[in-house]
């Protein structure tokens, strides 16, 4: 059966019967990243079937891209769940992101043209739109876009694949942590000294930039989460 917090998620509503896959995978993706439905929480394909009343085809070609997008995930014999996000994933996830991304950069440096710089700039633009509008989750695929420009540039595969395998911990990684800080985005001068410093001439202080940028504001994450994990001490709303 549906799990509680889906069923009782706000998010999900009845579908027109048009383009099932792509409103399916918004809507899951919505209330995942607003916290209604929370890391850990099991998919269940009949149920969301019945919810969205479509067909399990359209369900699953949305699962599988969520799955693709590293928003759910798929264990033998448990079934398919939201992934989860730990204090410990934070931490893995800052320093493997400051790892991938000075060496983003340093395969990227020499390949900075006009392209890349008008680039840059745009989908700095974009993210302030996003923000001055005060959509969240707009805000968070255009952080992603943002930061993913120098994995796009620097011609490596690899590397563009484990960024791309990252995307979805980092969607539900900024939606905690502006949940922490009590914000509908990121800061609105929040990536200003990033565009600044990849547009620069200085590559020692970009990757001095990279370690500054993804600690700001960890620590609140890291404590958001913790308290997230903590038993409630209030006896009415223990089971």
């Amino acid at each position: 059966m549906l799990t509680s917090e889906i069923a009782m998620a706000p998010g999900i509503v009845r579908l027109p019967k048009s383009t099932f896959r792509e409103h399916i995978a918004e809507r899951l993706r919505a209330v995942i990243l607003s916290g209604e439905v929370p890391p850990g929480a099991p998919i269940v394909e009949t149920a969301l079937a019945r919810q969205f009343e479509v067909s399990r085809g359209p369900l699953r070609e949305a699962l599988r891209q969520l799955i693709e997008e590293g928003l759910l995930v798929t264990v033998p014999y448990t079934g398919t769940h939201v992934i989860s996000l730990s204090v410990e994933d934070v931490r893995e996830i800052h320093s493997m992101r400051v790892t991938l991304e000075c060496f983003a950069f340093e395969q990227a440096w020499d390949k900075r043209d006009a392209t890349f710089r008008a680039e840059l700039q745009r989908r700095h633009a974009a993210l302030v739109a996003t923000i001055d509008a005060g959509d969240d989750r707009a805000s968070i695929l255009a952080e992603l876009e943002l930061h993913g420009l120098v994995y796009e540039v620097c011609g490596h595969r690899l590397l563009q694949r484990t960024w791309n395998s990252l995307r979805g911990r980092l969607q539900l990684y900024w939606a905690a942590h502006h949940r922490a800080h009590s914000i509908r985005g990121p800061k609105r001068d929040g990536h200003e000294s990033y565009v600044e410093t990849a547009l620069g001439d200085d590559l020692n202080a970009m990757r001095a930039e990279i370690a500054a940028h993804m600690q700001r504001g960890g620590q609140q994450t890291e404590t958001f989460l913790k308290g997230m994990a903590q038993p409630s001490t209030d006896p009415s709303k223990r089971g």
